[in-house]
């Protein structure tokens, strides 16, 4: 798995995940709405550009693995509405993404740069921070979800 692993126990490994909600024109998503499930949380904008390289490899794990029990919750930090609709229409965007200009939940997290991703296991633990972009679509990450 390529990215940036944040030391050998970043912030908030091993620790409940913050809880969220977030609300846009779209839709509300809360984050412990989805216990159950493996989570990939996601930190990204539009403008980008490793952020702009990794979707789609978020796209393809999200349909490899939703059968699974897996799900990519990407969040957008995005300002501009129209640029973040866009963008999703553009690249076929087609997984669980909200936009959360205010970058609250981003900050819960402390997030500095993105992309930045957290894996979170059913139980609502986060198991591992990635910060940069990943290619998703990669069978080791495959392997590494299916053991949570």
């Amino acid at each position: 798995m390529t990215g940036c692993y944040s030391g050998s126990r970043p912030g908030h490994i091993g620790t409940n995940a913050p809880d969220f909600t977030v609300q846009d024109a779209d839709r509300k998503v809360t984050l412990s709405d989805l216990r159950g499930q493996i989570i990939v949380l996601n930190f990204w904008a539009t403008w980008c550009p490793p952020c702009v390289e990794e979707m789609p490899s978020l796209v393809v794990l999200q349909q490899r693995m939703k059968d699974k029990g897996i799900t990519v919750l990407a969040v957008s930090v995005d300002q501009d509405e129209s640029a973040y609709h866009k963008f999703l229409k553009q690249y076929g965007v087609n997984l669980l993404t909200v936009r959360d200009p205010s970058e609250k939940s981003k900050n819960l997290y402390g997030t500095v740069k993105i992309p930045e991703t957290y894996i979170i296991d059913r139980n609502g633990v986060v198991r591992r921070k990635f910060i940069g972009a990943v290619d998703w679509a990669e069978p080791e990450v495959a392997e590494f979800l299916s053991r949570l």
